[in-house]
């Protein structure tokens, strides 16, 4: 089995479109989580969401534009931020070894959502040309591999909010077995539309409007926690075979390491303790190491009252006593949830902790819930931390469990 190596890490998110801004960002503690400017927002029970600056046409042609859905523009632009990241000239290298796997839940929720409006509220006859090419799930996948010639395994995973989590691992499993040298793998989301907020409105699980200071709306592992904050984004990492990464002179900024996938059959929306247990033990054994060499770990810590303490109780039952004194933070409480975005986004946050030897705080956990009890690294940032590997946990609707690992690179 061949190691993986991380050689490239490209960004745009709520918190900042690169990955020193992004990390700046969290590290300080700014939440990106505001008041939604968009037609409905008043309508709407919950009308805050984590946004970011990205003009389409300053990357784009107007002929491009037409057949590009958000979720495909912010793809391409972090997949491009991450190939320039690992100095990788794709024209160098033989293109049925290079793929891409891309997580998504909800594709070109934009473009759906404008064709829906046309055709129902407008009673036009037509839609727009490319709808279909825009909204498809795996048109962000196919764009990269177009843009950049890779002509090797293209695939898209949509396993809701652990979607990009899976697209990682599944393609560090391509270059453990030696199919390919390889992979832009990552995630992407663009779901901040009044369609896609009203029916997660009907669900009840987003937050509610924090009266003082709407940034501050999500708070994982505290006792006023009211639920989770949807937001738009897009992470990509460059994955190499290792040795192909050292020949080539590349830097690596780590290992991926581990990676575990079980499924929650419990309940479709209801995680339990059991199976999020299992996805980290399966990503520690994938990793070989022991749960005392976790120096880090990403909550998936969505702000809603069960996954929290689930997620508390499931720690406790990996990491035995140790778990009280395992660094843990939400970076949701600042970028909002990326649902499918957010495993990639999550894990090279990860990544830029260890390597920074700084772990971002989880925000606005000013009334710990005593159920979530473990240090959750709680308004500041933990500075000049020497840790040698961490870990990501990305739990979904659906059951879809995924977990990853980064080693430091050695």
């Amino acid at each position: 089995m061949h190691r993986v190596a991380i050689t490239g890490l490209g960004v745009v998110a709520p918190p900042g479109n690169s990955v020193a801004a992004m990390f700046s960002s969290l590290v300080d503690g700014r939440s990106a989580i505001a008041p939604l400017q968009m037609p409905g927002a008043d309508r709407l029970h919950s009308p805050i969401g984590a946004s970011l600056r990205f003009d389409g046409s300053a990357h784009f042609t107007p002929a491009q534009l037409r057949q590009l859905d958000r979720v495909s523009q912010l793809s391409l632009a972090a997949a491009a931020q991450a190939i320039s990241d690992a100095g990788l000239d794709p024209a160098m290298e033989p293109r049925e070894r290079c793929g891409v796997c891309v997580g998504t839940s909800l594709g070109g929720a934009i473009t759906t959502d404008a064709g829906y409006q046309v055709a129902y509220a407008q009673r036009s006859e037509r839609v727009a040309t490319y709808s279909v090419l825009a909204a498809m799930a795996n048109a962000p996948a196919s764009w990269i591999a177009s843009q950049h010639g890779f002509s090797g395994p293209n695939l898209t995973y949509s396993t809701a909010c652990s979607s990009s989590a899976v697209a990682l691992g599944e393609a560090a499993r391509r270059i453990q077995q030696g199919d390919v040298d390889i992979m832009i793998a990552g995630g992407a989301e663009a779901p901040l539309t009044f369609g896609v907020l009203l029916a997660w409105d009907a669900l009840r699980v987003l937050a509610a409007v924090d009266p003082v200071d709407p940034s501050h709306s999500c708070r994982p592992f505290s006792a006023n926690r009211s639920g989770l904050v949807l937001g738009e984004g897009a992470a990509f990492l460059v994955l190499e075979q290792w040795e192909h990464a050292q020949a080539r002179g590349a830097h690596i900024h780590a290992e991926l390491a581990g990676y575990g996938l079980v499924t929650d059959v419990a309940h479709i929306t209801r995680p339990s303790v059991e199976g999020q247990a299992r996805a980290m033990l399966a990503a520690l054994r994938s990793a070989g190491l022991r749960p005392d060499q976790i120096g880090y770990v990403n909550a998936h810590g969505t702000a809603t009252s069960q996954n929290d303490q689930v997620e508390t109780a499931a720690l406790k039952d990996v990491f035995g006593p140790r778990a009280h004194e395992l660094p843990i933070s939400s970076t949701k409480s600042m970028h909002g949830h990326l649902l499918g975005a957010a495993g990639a986004l999550e894990f090279l946050i990860s990544v830029a902790a260890m390597q920074s030897g700084v772990l971002p705080p989880t925000m606005h956990l000013d009334r710990p819930d005593p159920a979530c009890d473990l240090d959750y690294i709680p308004g500041h940032a933990r500075r000049d931390v020497q840790i040698d590997a961490v870990m990501s946990n990305s739990f979904a609707f659906g059951g879809t469990n995924a977990v990853l690992i980064a080693r430091r690179a050695a």
